[in-house]
């Protein structure tokens, strides 16, 4: 029996080149280990750009923070620990109201029609 998706997501967008990404990734990776009820993706915008679509990243890293369909972060956050924990905490806590954002950042919706779905 498949399991049921995790309604969050974390997503950090980032590029092979970029140094600051590549100090990132421990920091991301640390924290799906924190946060099991969501669902973490590490992306490369520039290997996954056929199935990513228009989404302009103009900084990396990219975070992007989602509840089922809505977007409740997007933005850049640097690798500092504390306060990325604090911002994933915060929102999986209280999600509070969807941030406006274009459908090219809902990135639940790319990873489904990627696999297929």
């Amino acid at each position: 029996m498949a399991s049921l998706p995790r309604p969050f997501l974390v997503a950090c967008l980032c590029a092979a080149w970029c140094g600051t990404c590549r100090d990132y990734r421990q920091v991301f990776d640390a924290l799906a280990a924190r946060f099991p009820q969501a669902e973490f993706h590490w992306l490369d915008v520039e290997d996954e750009a056929d199935w990513l679509g228009d989404l302009d990243v103009e900084n990396f890293p990219t975070l992007v923070i989602q509840r089922d369909e809505d977007i409740l972060f997007h933005g850049v956050v640097l690798p500092q620990p504390g306060i990325i924990e604090r911002l994933v905490s915060t929102l999986l806590e209280a999600p509070g109201a969807p941030q406006r954002a274009g459908p090219e950042w809902n990135i639940r919706a790319a990873l489904h029609a990627r696999d297929g779905g």
